[in-house]
């Protein structure tokens, strides 16, 4: 079983593929763990899909989904997480909002058995860092 995804929905990025390719490929091949990369296009009328095929065709882990048209963030995440076959799966945005390289920190929470983690809130448009909520113990 593979041990992470990462689920990236794709709207119009054009611009920003092959430097989030490179990121992720970077930030995830340095991990000891088995992943994928599952890359929605949620309907883009750029070359984005252009852009995706030409990183699944670099690096082979990248699983792509293509919707004809665009259905909005939620359904591209639940096409990407249907897809997943990961045991722990992180989330990005393509436009580089969310840095690859915190993904060692995010899975470093989740083996100290944090259920959910977050890399950072957003305040006032801008990011804070946090660490991760522990995880929760059901209340009687």
């Amino acid at each position: 079983m593979t041990e992470l995804s990462v689920v990236v929905p794709v709207y119009n990025e054009e611009e920003n593929i092959a430097l989030l390719a490179e990121k992720l490929h970077a930030a995830l091949s340095r991990l000891r763990r088995t992943y994928e990369v599952v890359l929605i296009d949620d309907g883009s009328s750029d070359g984005s899909w252009e852009r995706l095929r030409e990183a699944a065709g670099r690096y082979p882990c990248f699983k792509l989904i293509r919707f004809r048209r665009n259905f909005g963030q939620t359904a591209a995440m639940s096409a990407g997480f249907n897809e997943s076959s990961g045991q722990v799966i992180v989330t990005l945005d393509a436009d580089l909002q969310n840095d690859p390289e915190d993904i060692p920190k995010i899975l470093a929470k989740v083996d100290e058995g944090c259920d959910v983690v977050t890399a950072g809130e957003r305040t006032a448009r801008t990011l804070s860092s946090r660490g991760a909520c522990p995880p929760c113990s059901p209340t009687p």
